[in-house]
């Protein structure tokens, strides 16, 4: 008789681990001061692979004996990425409003710093910014992240668990008790 394995506490310290990924990424690009160049973006995003790569097959390799189809990857990858989300989330709010309460003021600058390159009307710029004001709050932006994170957790998710399902003949592959 197969155990059942509870998908969501087997995964917590693997979005923990994610998650911890995610803060010293967040910090060292921070303390590197590197918050507005876009390619540190694209890096973590590999970075994001690899991790939730090896993550899910440690999931797979100690929970499923060596054996996962895509949707249980892919429901252990999207596991992993809401507790990835949630944690983000908490240091988002953490970040604006403990580590650097100017960071916003600074994102803010270099937005309409960026709509100015663009050579777009003062008038659009201002209407801009305002908007921007309004919505660029930690309490805003902290649940908001967890959206972004989720819809680039899902497309990762869809990728990774491509590359870690492990389906094989169930009569010859099941392990005998």
């Amino acid at each position: 008789m197969e155990e059942k394995v509870n998908i969501w506490k087997t995964n917590l310290m693997n979005g923990l681990i994610l998650g911890l990924a995610g803060i010293v990424y967040s910090l060292l690009v921070y303390f590197l001061n590197l918050s507005f160049n876009k390619a540190q973006g694209y890096v973590f995003i590999l970075v994001q692979i690899a991790v939730l790569f090896f993550l899910v097959k440690s999931y797979r390799d100690n929970y499923k004996n060596g054996m996962m189809t895509y949707g249980e990857a892919l429901g252990a990858s999207i596991i992993i990425c809401l507790y990835y989300a949630i944690i983000m989330a908490i240091f988002t709010y953490i970040l604006y409003t403990v580590i650097d309460t100017g960071l916003l003021d600074k994102q803010l600058a270099f937005t309409e710093e960026m709509m100015q390159k663009k050579g777009l009307p003062q008038a659009s710029i201002d209407a801009g910014m305002a908007m921007q004001k309004k919505m660029m709050t930690p309490a805003f932006m902290a649940p908001i992240s967890i959206f972004g994170n989720m819809f680039w957790g899902l497309i990762i998710s869809l990728i990774v668990a491509a590359f870690v399902r492990k389906e094989g003949n169930p009569l010859a592959d099941t392990p005998t008790v």
